[in-house]
């Protein structure tokens, strides 16, 4: 008589210490990168203008291919994706340190993530199971804040010695990567045998999103999450504005700190999120989505430095505990209809569409003299505003 074994594996095994070590690397590449290239564009005089230029290059690379990335996910050995998606950014580095375009360099990286996220967030479902998968998704994501606060404070310091020494470091990292990435055991594809036919790749993106809009639980994520990383990115540069107006500091500095204690608030965040919440308790981070553009408000009406940093881990927090439980609720049930890459891919389309007109808003709004404070209210209160609202309706089609 055979017997199985039933006994829990390791959340750290093999295939997941390969995981969030090439995932560190990566991050920590794309942070320290950004940096690396702006001090190229600084050095050879490029205009202003240009330097928003490279984070729009980035996010666009996210949304103009996600119809195409999760097929990519599926349709391959996940390991496999990433350590291709990595050599691409590494190609994208190297580009740039060689001396030849910057502008197309940095945009093969963010061709390269955008081909890596699905993969890196889709393989957690094919090595954990259960209850493991939210933790499995709170040490990525403490992974990867931890990487972007790291690779941030790296990346402006090696710039002030050289950009070349910064992207150098940035090479260095990408191919740690790819070395990691060959550690994590060849899986089976999940979707093998689709066709390669752009058109109907398209069609089918598209009946993904409508099937994962259609879902309750995973319409949630998909909005939660793209309110997140909106507000995310307009709260970084509304900071380089709120400081010197409400602080009276000068220079990028403190910015960057203030930067720096959200990402280590998230990071905390996210692993009370692995440890109090389940599957079955997703429901439970949505108050902390709601109070995190309450902290936003909170914020920019104080003008207190000390504050100010208790404020924004305060907020950080909030962030970790409330996007962690919407990503593995995406995970798990795209896995179960479209495919966790499908699912994944639909899920950047949003979160980047999002952060692209939010961007586009800030700007309008800087561009029309709006006051800083109020600019950091109607963000704060837009967060507040769309979850709460979908929140209410998810509780009454429950009671219903």
């Amino acid at each position: 008589m055979t017997t199985i074994d039933v006994t829990p594996k390791p959340l750290l095994n093999r295939a997941m210490v390969a995981v969030t070590s090439a995932q560190f690397l990566s991050a920590f590449g794309d942070s320290a990168l950004f940096f690396a290239t702006l001090g190229v564009l600084i050095q050879k005089a490029y205009p202003l203008w240009s330097h928003s230029t490279l984070q729009m290059l980035f996010i666009v690379a996210y949304v103009v291919l996600a119809p195409f990335v999760g097929q990519i996910a599926d349709s391959f050995s996940k390991g496999r994706v990433m350590m291709v998606a990595n050599g691409i950014k590494l190609l994208g580095a190297a580009i740039i340190i060689g001396g030849l375009d910057p502008f197309f360099g940095y945009t093969l990286v963010g061709i390269g993530a955008t081909a890596y996220s699905p993969a890196k967030y889709g393989i957690l479902g094919e090595i954990t199971h259960g209850d493991q998968l939210v933790k499995a998704n709170g040490l990525i994501e403490s992974s990867t804040l931890a990487a972007i606060l790291v690779g941030s404070l790296a990346g402006g310091w090696l710039v002030d010695i050289s950009p070349y020494l910064a992207l150098a470091v940035c090479c260095a990292v990408y191919a740690g990567a790819v070395v990691a990435n060959c550690f994590i055991p060849r899986l089976q594809p999940a979707r093998p045998g689709m066709r390669w036919n752009l058109k109907e790749m398209v069609l089918r993106f598209a009946d993904s999103a409508k099937v994962l809009w259609n879902d309750q639980g995973t319409r949630m994520s998909l909005v939660g999450t793209s309110l997140f990383w909106g507000a995310g990115i307009t709260l970084r540069f509304l900071l380089i504005l709120w400081v010197p107006i409400a602080l009276h500091i000068e220079g990028l500095l403190t910015p960057t700190l203030l930067n720096a204690m959200v990402a280590v608030g998230i990071v905390i965040g996210a692993a009370a999120a692995a440890k109090w919440i389940t599957l079955d308790t997703v429901n439970r981070c949505i108050p902390a989505g709601i109070l995190l553009g309450v902290g936003v408000v909170v914020f920019v009406l104080q003008g207190s430095l000390s504050l100010s940093y208790a404020i924004l881990m305060v907020i950080g927090i909030f962030g970790g505990f409330f996007i962690v439980p919407l990503n593995t609720l995406l995970q798990h049930r795209g896995k179960q209809t479209v495919g966790a890459g499908n699912a994944v891919a639909v899920q950047n389309f949003g979160e980047n569409t999002a952060m692209l007109l939010m961007l586009g808003l800030y700007t309008l709004a800087v561009k029309v003299d709006m006051p800083v404070v109020a600019i950091g209210c109607v963000f704060g209160g837009l967060m507040v505003v769309s979850i709460g609202g979908l929140w209410l309706v998810q509780l009454r089609r429950q009671r219903g």
